[in-house]
């Protein structure tokens, strides 16, 4: 676990965006309690989540996303420092492009924010029966229930995204998501069959 406190020290010096430990503890519990084997991540930053998901229980895979060069470079880096070279494929590519007929238990959208919806669309067709989307940073440091924390014109844009993926959310009869309140604010969308 030293090796962790080393990323989030990294990510924080370096002004990385990583999940916070209550979303990701919250995760892993999730997919220790579900026997979720396969996960994809969009949106790898560091490494920092798919490290803890691939540790979270026996033989989980993870697939994860990324389209910063230098933060691939940085995870691949950070994965192999883990051993996890066998349980995490890193993938340097741009998430609404990249392609993949595979299924997953869980899929983690925390990529760029202004795209949720169009991952959401995009990746619901590789999910596995009972497979679940998690979605972080729903609250945004308090900014979506509360607009007056904004500081900025693209801030209060990028909140006003997140207020329409929720929306979005709520009136998908394809999927029902349930809402919680850890970390900067998650949901969990499962398919209604």
């Amino acid at each position: 676990m030293e090796e962790l406190v080393d990323i989030k020290n990294y990510a924080k010096l370096h002004g990385v965006p990583i999940a916070q430990d209550e979303s990701s503890d919250f995760i892993c519990t999730y997919i220790k309690e579900h026997n979720c084997k396969k996960v994809l991540e969009i949106g790898t930053a560091i490494g920092f989540s798919s490290i803890k998901f691939a540790q979270a229980s026996e033989g989980v895979f993870v697939t994860t996303v990324e389209s910063d060069i230098d933060r691939h470079i940085k995870a691949k880096d950070n994965i192999h420092q883990h051993g996890l070279d066998d349980k995490i494929n890193a993938v340097y590519a741009d998430a609404l492009k990249w392609q993949s007929d595979e299924k997953f238990d869980l899929i983690f959208i925390d990529g760029a924010k202004a795209q949720y919806i169009n991952f959401f669309e995009k990746y619901k067709e590789n999910l596995a029966p009972g497979g679940v989307i998690i979605t972080d940073n729903l609250s945004f440091h308090g900014m979506v229930e509360d607009m007056s924390l904004t500081y900025n014109y693209s801030t209060k844009r990028l909140v006003r995204k997140i207020r329409k993926y929720i929306e979005f959310l709520q009136a998908n009869t394809e999927f029902h998501t349930d809402y919680y309140k850890c970390g900067d604010g998650i949901s969990v969308s499962s398919r209604i069959n």
